[in-house]
């Protein structure tokens, strides 16, 4: 099937008051993909989910879900997703067990069919699974929230803010079980704040701000957008002052023998960089360069869109 796993057009929401969370966003999830969408809090990230899940009724526009449009077919459009709020919501006097099982039920899924405990023991719950839900620390409530949005394995995954609260070791195990089912063929939505985790596991990375959609691109491609380069050089003597070009967007010492240098590679090239130190009498004993990353890309635009 051709079809997007999630196709949004023209949507919009606008709440009481006048607030404006989303203003025709429109874009496609492809299956079998991992998407990120990512946002600055406040962006329209969150309402957009919601309008998704059936919780908040859109303004304009359209959304389907493995070819089901939310108003047309909302039952079968609920029953292809399963989404992780970025809200802990369970009933504290329930063990994850009878969580997992009352989901089952609440999507229809015959008892010979549920898989309770397979599901717990993906997430690390299994010693867990006859304890209160209230007595489960913070990072085993979440992923007991991962496991309750796959109990009717739903083609469609989408985690908000899984990892908030989660320590390292655990958010590993996390990423490795989501990669597991990507391989299985399920599209996996990803919001998160942490921009190394969007760039390391999403293949195209949408960015919402000010409920505008102003960038939806390969992971790589986006990455590809930033153009400042930071040059560290090492020199033969000590500095007295850092030397001044035009082709440095911005210069610092940052020891006395030590250079750290900004400029932007769609204007000059490192060569020239470091030709223009040499220029000035001083010897290059050693240079390192940092690569963009998602995180400069992210900031860059989301402050362009603020201006």
């Amino acid at each position: 099937m051709t079809q997007a796993a999630i196709a949004i057009r023209d949507l919009s929401k606008t709440y009481a008051g006048g607030k404006r969370a989303l203003d025709g966003v429109s874009f496609d999830v492809e299956r079998g993909s991992i998407f990120g969408l990512l946002g600055p809090n406040g962006a329209g990230k969150s309402t957009l989910i919601n309008i998704l899940a059936g919780l908040v009724n859109k303004s304009g526009g359209s959304a389907s879900i493995w070819g089901f449009d939310i108003d047309e077919h909302p039952r079968n459009a609920k029953a292809s997703i399963g989404i992780v709020n970025q809200e802990i919501m369970f009933d504290p006097f329930f063990t994850p067990v009878e969580t997992l099982e009352i989901q089952a039920g609440l999507y229809g899924v015959p008892k010979g069919q549920r898989r309770s405990m397979e599901l717990l023991r993906a997430m690390g719950l299994e010693d867990k699974a006859r304890a209160y839900a209230r007595t489960l620390s913070g990072g085993m409530k979440r992923r007991l929230m991962v496991a309750k949005a796959l109990v009717h394995r739903p083609p469609i995954v989408v985690l908000d803010e899984p990892t908030a609260g989660v320590d390292i070791e655990l958010r590993q195990q996390l990423w490795d079980y989501v990669r597991s089912l990507n391989r299985q063929g399920v599209t996996i939505v990803l919001t998160t704040h942490y921009l190394e985790e969007a760039e390391q596991l999403c293949d195209r990375i949408a960015i919402i701000n000010h409920g505008t959609l102003i960038a939806n691109e390969p992971t790589r491609a986006l990455v590809g957008m930033a153009q400042e380069k930071r040059v560290e050089v090492t020199v033969d003597r000590d500095i007295a002052a850092a030397p001044e070009n035009n082709c440095f967007e911005k210069i610092e010492q940052t020891g006395a023998r030590t250079l750290a240098i900004t400029y932007r590679k769609d204007r000059v090239n490192a060569g020239e960089v470091l030709s223009a130190i040499q220029s000035g009498g001083l010897g290059i004993i050693d240079v390192t360069t940092r690569e963009a990353d998602l995180e400069d890309v992210f900031l860059n635009l989301t402050r362009g869109a603020n201006i």
